[in-house]
């Protein structure tokens, strides 16, 4: 028996459509080579070439122009392409308009992000939200024609062909399948209500990671925690939310939570299936924004995260701190003058999560911010009340305790966050302060 046939790559070609109409696009150069990170975020993908095709304005039944099509055409037989990635949207016509002149498969930047999520996504809730927000999107292009490439990989079905479950030929089913994993995404959520729940008993706060994709929040993460999160120099190296106790060096215990990346012109069906595994950041008692500080494109990057945290509602109240990382890939000049600016500001740090460089300053910042101010109460619990009162033994909150004829009269220290807490569970009317 001879050695087993290597696994086929599919030939890959990277097209960004600069229109130039389209004032609020960003750098052409910028925006392809995010979409060749992007490809290459893919396995099974050999990225054959890349081009930026200016256009004036997109065309609505093939986007491009006749001459530009039978150009890039050439380009693709000469490299044998077999799939062509658009980095824009690609309306349902001119998708199968270029699949048919060209005779390749075509994934826009919608379909190609899909693609990358579901190839990294591990728990339940994380699989459900991909295959949502795959119908979602497969729903508008319902095509049957995707049969000329065989299946390479698993994944959604996009990149292959035959041989993957189909998605149901018409509307009503793909409605009713959403429908069904609504139910079991329901359930899930459900659970990780329990869970957040459950975590609101430790009186350990959260603290989240968010940023860019590939700013490094999951090398940080390793670094805190000793965790083997996959932390590559790859976009989206992580999808779904991994969270972890960690002791800071000041002696505090904390949450720490790491979240998906996230990317500019995010997908609306990302935005909104991936809600639930966002949450963990508006949960969050401290939001700390990893910024990949050497990327050409950090401030506009930076810019993508506030928007997206806007989006998800995140309460202007919860403190963000900026911690501008990979300083160890910055020149000498560059790194003098991004430490003046952070020593400039109380909410920035300069730091290098893989040497450490920074991290012991901006780990005793993150304690700083999280040792709220303490109030003292006096309170009187009647003796019914015995579930409230081991609840503030068990805190550690009572300083000094009298009983009398009323009942049980507590001198408190806590913070606000923790007289919240103890109204939610036990109500405001439990409590009689003195």
């Amino acid at each position: 028996m001879g050695n087993a046939p290597e696994a086929h790559e599919t030939h890959a070609w990277v097209l960004h459509p600069d229109i130039k109409i389209d004032h609020s696009a960003r750098a052409a150069t910028d925006a392809l080579a995010e979409a060749v990170s992007l490809a290459h975020a893919l396995p099974g993908l050999e990225v054959m070439g890349e081009t930026i095709v200016r256009l004036p304005r997109a065309h609505p039944g093939k986007l491009f122009g006749k001459g530009k099509i039978a150009e890039l055409s050439e380009l693709f037989k000469a490299a044998d392409v077999e799939l062509v990635l658009i980095d824009g949207y690609v309306s349902p016509v001119q998708q199968r308009n270029l699949e048919k002149d060209w005779g390749v498969k075509i994934l826009d930047r919608t379909g190609l992000i899909l693609e990358i999520f579901s190839d990294r996504a591990r728990t339940r809730e994380g699989v459900l939200q991909v295959e949502m927000a795959a119908l979602s999107y497969q729903r508008t292009r319902l095509v049957r024609a995707w049969t000329h490439l065989e299946r390479q990989r698993g994944g959604l079905g996009f990149v292959g062909g035959p041989g993957e479950t189909q998605i149901e030929s018409d509307r009503r089913a793909i409605d009713i399948q959403l429908v069904r994993l609504q139910k079991q995404l329901d359930k899930v959520v459900k659970t990780r209500e329990l869970h957040r729940s459950a975590r609101a008993k430790v009186p350990y706060p959260i603290v989240a990671l968010v940023g860019y994709t590939n700013a490094g929040k999951s090398t940080l993460f390793n670094y805190m925690t000793g965790a083997k999160v996959l932390a590559k120099d790859m976009l989206f190296a992580t999808l779904d939310p991994t969270m972890r106790a960690v002791k800071l060096p000041s002696g505090m215990d904390v949450i720490l939570s790491d979240t998906v990346g996230f990317i500019s012109d995010l997908p609306t069906e990302l935005v909104a299936s991936f809600r639930a595994t966002l949450e963990e950041v508006t949960a969050a008692q401290l939001v700390v924004h990893v910024r990949d500080i050497a990327h050409l494109e950090t401030a506009e990057q930076a810019q993508d995260v506030n928007t997206i945290l806007e989006t998800l509602g995140l309460d202007r109240d919860v403190p963000l701190i900026e911690m501008w990382n990979k300083s160890d890939i910055l020149d000498s000049n560059a790194l003098d003058a991004l430490q003046n600016a952070a020593e400039r500001s109380d909410n920035i740090y300069l730091t290098s999560a893989l040497t450490g460089d920074g991290v012991p300053e901006f780990l005793e910042a993150v304690s700083k911010r999280l040792t709220p101010d303490k109030t003292q109460s006096e309170l009187v619990l009647k003796f019914d009340q015995g579930r409230a009162r081991a609840w503030l033994f068990e805190q550690g909150l009572v300083s000094q305790e009298q009983q009398t004829q009323k009942g049980f009269c507590l001198t408190i220290s806590w913070t606000a966050r923790q007289k919240k807490a103890f109204s939610d569970q036990f109500g405001p009317k439990s409590v009689s302060e003195s």
